[in-house]
């Protein structure tokens, strides 16, 4: 890898068609317009008409079809200069059949991998901090072990494809990628502090969630597509670690709620399955990141979103 300190000297960009899956979803809607922003080409994956329509929209072309066809993996891949790996099958992940969708991300990331495999070409993947380093500051140089998510494999295959000239990186993203029409974990949380009529912590609450606002994460991805070397990790990451307590203030302050402490055998029953994330202490840092390709976020924390009204219509609207 070559010196940190190289990659804040002055670098040509070579303007690139990248094929993104997950094109329509959350942050997939936040990359294409900082690609094309930059004078990128998008080729975006698109199941349905709807997010076929989204994707047009936003100025990219649409390939149609689905993340589970590796054909049209295979040919999105081949119509490209890069590939940024975003969909995941969430549909199916939160059903008990988290390791199908883990499975299916593994097949697409080793289509990617042949298709891309001697060109120097990048492909950027979806990854996680959560569970990276439990109770400590966890940095792009720690792994987790197989027993964290099945998801680990996929980021393992990503990055192993650098020995094959694959430009590969994975890019984990916080726990919680906020901004306005968050429908994800705040606003699940949110919806379920306003139905209970309190906005509720684990214990102390100083368990601490890292965070990265939306447009700050697509920014990360533009330039790791960019300029990132093969084998790298990074960490979509702006705030460290924000206390539960602290979060739990905030969205008290905006719904005019109490604040209050639950025992983590409450926490299932109030917050449904992401009761087994609210009480994790999962602090990470992304100072590598941030010197590797000069970034940083500039948007609002997460607090601010929540104390300004991004998430007003809560997860369901």
């Amino acid at each position: 890898m070559p010196s940190l300190l190289a990659a804040h000297q002055p670098q040509e960009v070579f303007i690139m068609r990248v094929f993104v899956t997950g094109a329509s979803g959350w942050i997939g809607s936040a990359v294409i317009p900082e690609l094309l922003a930059q004078g990128h080409e998008v080729l975006g994956l698109a199941r349905s008409e709807a997010a076929a329509e989204r994707v047009a929209v936003s100025g990219a072309d649409v390939l149609r079809g689905d993340v589970q066809d590796t054909e049209v993996l295979r040919a999105g891949a081949e119509q490209a200069d890069g590939v940024v790996h975003l969909a995941f099958r969430h549909d199916i992940a939160w059903t008990g059949r988290f390791e199908e969708a883990a499975a299916s991300d593994r097949r697409a990331i080793e289509v990617f991998g042949e298709v891309l495999a001697g060109t120097g070409r990048p492909l950027a993947i979806a990854s996680g901090v959560a569970g990276l380093k439990p109770g400590t500051i966890a940095t792009e140089r720690d792994h987790p072990n197989d027993q964290v998510s099945p998801r680990v494999a996929s980021e393992r295959a990503a990055l192993a494809l650098a020995d094959r000239d694959v430009r590969s990186m994975s890019v984990r993203f916080a726990p919680t990628v906020h901004g306005a029409g968050d429908h994800g974990f705040i606003a699940r949380i949110i919806d379920s502090d306003r139905s209970h009529g309190a906005a509720g912590y684990i214990a102390d609450g100083d368990n601490r969630w890292p965070t990265v606002h939306r447009s700050d994460a697509a920014r990360l991805v533009r330039l790791g597509v960019e300029r990132a070397p093969g084998g790298s990790v990074l960490h979509a990451v702006a705030e460290e670690g924000v206390a539960m307590r602290d979060i739990a203030a905030a969205i008290g302050r905006r719904f005019e709620l109490p604040t209050t402490t639950i025992s983590p055998e409450e926490a299932g029953a109030r917050f449904g399955f992401i009761g087994q994330f609210v009480g994790l202490d999962m602090p990470a840092s992304s100072a590598i990141t941030r010197e590797l390709l000069g970034w940083g976020p500039a948007s609002s924390t997460l607090v601010e979103d929540i104390q300004t009204g991004a998430y007003s219509n809560g997860a369901n609207g």
